[in-house]
């Protein structure tokens, strides 16, 4: 049974994103599942040598014997949960791609957050496609270009909603995910991608 409907999509961004607003068909049982299933744990990060508790829950699902290193952290692969890989393999299909693992965050609510980055790290590969779903509480998605400081557009991510981050964005364009005053539902984000094994350590 397809848990998605990818359709009535828009491109944003000239074409660097695409957005499905409501690609998710029941994401209230789905992010129930996820939310008490999914192996959630605390994790710290090193920036500039200095280890600091991330401000969110996380863990990494998907193929055997990936791993995947970012802020001096290594993070290995846990097996698919039936219900992600699944959704995994509907994604691929419907939109062409080969991604091998998922990234799951859980934000707790508005003052879980994640700082600027790009998804840029060796292990994907030189223009990597991430394909990003949220369920719960809606958030904003912010955008800025590479080396500058001041924020470019936000997209209110809503629950079910699929955003495609296209092949070469990372390269140009930086994203966060900004605390939020109010909000107090959680909200899941799920980033599926490919890992390279050639250049994966392992």
């Amino acid at each position: 049974m397809s848990m998605l409907h990818l359709h009535n999509g828009e491109s944003l961004l000239d074409g660097e994103l695409d957005f499905y607003p409501a690609a998710v068909i029941q994401p209230d049982p789905l992010f129930d599942i996820l939310h008490q299933q999914l192996p959630w744990h605390s994790d710290t990060i090193t920036v500039y040598g200095k280890e600091h508790r991330i401000p969110r829950l996380q863990c990494w699902l998907g193929d055997a014997g990936l791993a995947y290193t970012y802020s001096g952290k290594t993070l290995h692969t846990l097996p698919w949960h039936p219900v992600l890989q699944q959704l995994n393999q509907q994604l691929n299909q419907a939109l062409g791609l080969n991604n091998n693992s998922v990234l799951c965050n859980l934000y707790r609510d508005g003052n879980d957050s994640m700082g600027w980055h790009s998804d840029d790290e060796a292990e994907l590969g030189p223009a990597p496609v991430v394909v990003s779903m949220t369920l719960g509480a809606e958030r904003d998605f912010a955008l800025r270009k590479k080396g500058e400081t001041r924020m470019f557009a936000k997209l209110p991510l809503s629950h079910g909603s699929v955003l495609v981050m296209k092949a070469g964005m990372q390269s140009r364009w930086q994203h966060a995910l900004p605390k939020r005053a109010g909000i107090a539902s959680a909200r899941i984000n799920l980033t599926f991608r490919q890992l390279i094994q050639d250049t994966a350590a392992v």
